[in-house]
């Protein structure tokens, strides 16, 4: 892998990866590298990881969520409902229309964070075909061709297909960034991505 590339695996209805985004797009835009997007199910990855769906997690873990999603809405200064109407939400479709549109060449960093404003501070459904489509028509996007490339076959092959990358990389949870073959969980590590980004750093590898 390139040192110009970093590999971005999330899932468009993480909080955390909505927080992130912004910050780790700019950062990535000043270092000079561009992000491949692999949105995954994160559900399949928890399956082997041992990670857990929100409503099956321990009411301490539930609540202390609830705390830090508040501390970091307030230091990132984004909008953030803490119980939007559409979460849990199948978040397949709104992720193969990013995988689509970067295949397609466009703006898939901006129309990710789009994404992810929509659950979590716009109350809007991205499990929701039409208003997939109407998202991808604000962002300037030709929308009818790129929902017909996010239901192909090819692009739900790829999806499945960076699924699994992600659980042979041992990505655990999202967001997850790769740079130079070392793996950063969690939006609350950009610090050290950014290091890494600017070459402050050599790359930290397993014992």
């Amino acid at each position: 892998m390139s040192d110009k590339e970093i590999d971005y695996y999330y899932t468009m209805s993480s909080p955390w990866t909505y927080l992130g985004h912004d910050p780790f797009v700019a950062m990535a835009s000043r270092a000079g590298v561009r992000i491949r997007h692999k949105p995954i199910d994160l559900g399949s990855v928890f399956e082997i990881s041992g990670g857990l769906p929100l409503p099956k997690r321990a009411i301490q873990r539930q609540h202390y969520r609830l705390y830090e999603l508040q501390r970091w809405r307030k230091f990132r200064n984004a909008p953030l409902n803490l119980q939007p109407k559409f979460f849990p939400v199948d978040a397949g479709p709104a992720n193969r229309l990013v995988l689509a549109v970067q295949r397609l060449g466009g703006d898939a960093d901006g129309l990710a964070g789009r994404l992810m404003r929509v659950v979590w501070a716009e109350e809007r459904n991205i499990a929701d075909r039409e208003t997939l489509a109407a998202i991808a028509r604000d962002a300037g996007l030709e929308a009818d061709r790129a929902m017909e490339a996010a239901e192909s076959e090819a692009t739900r092959e790829e999806y499945a297909r960076l699924t699994e990358e992600a659980k042979q990389r041992e990505v655990f949870g999202a967001p997850t960034y790769y740079y130079r073959g070392e793996p950063f969980w969690g939006q609350d590590r950009l610090d050290f991505v950014e290091r890494a980004l600017k070459g402050d750093t050599e790359p930290v590898t397993l014992p």
